[in-house]
């Protein structure tokens, strides 16, 4: 998100764990070529996750900053929405088209949708 997933769930947009139709993002190098010069979006929502680590962006007027590493297949994330700590948490990752789902918990718990912009 918890990187995004706490962020929209924090604010009350994230949904129950599904993904049909999209396709498991599970090494660093795939991650990295679907973001790289690309900002992950959502109303209300635009956010930079660069290569060298960081989260970088602004969510509801507020500015929005943390450190992410990728780990045994997971986005794992600290994340700050102003002066809120959203904690670590380490998230599936999902692709369909142009459409990112971060899935909090490792997979098990609720997702937030992103469009690649």
């Amino acid at each position: 998100m918890r990187y995004v997933v706490t962020l929209a769930l924090a604010l009350g947009l994230a949904t129950p764990v599904g993904a049909e139709g999209f396709n498991q993002v599970s090494e660093k190098s795939a991650f990295l070529s679907l973001v790289d010069g690309r900002k992950l979006t959502r109303f209300g929502i635009k956010l930079d996750v660069t290569r060298d680590g960081r989260i970088e962006g602004r969510a509801f007027g507020r500015d929005v900053t943390g450190a992410w590493r990728w780990q045994s297949g997971y986005f794992c994330r600290d994340l700050y929405w102003g002066q809120t700590d959203l904690g670590p948490n380490c998230q599936a990752v999902k692709v369909q088209g142009r459409t990112l789902r971060f899935i909090s918990d490792r997979g098990t718990g609720q997702f937030a949708d992103l469009q690649l912009r």
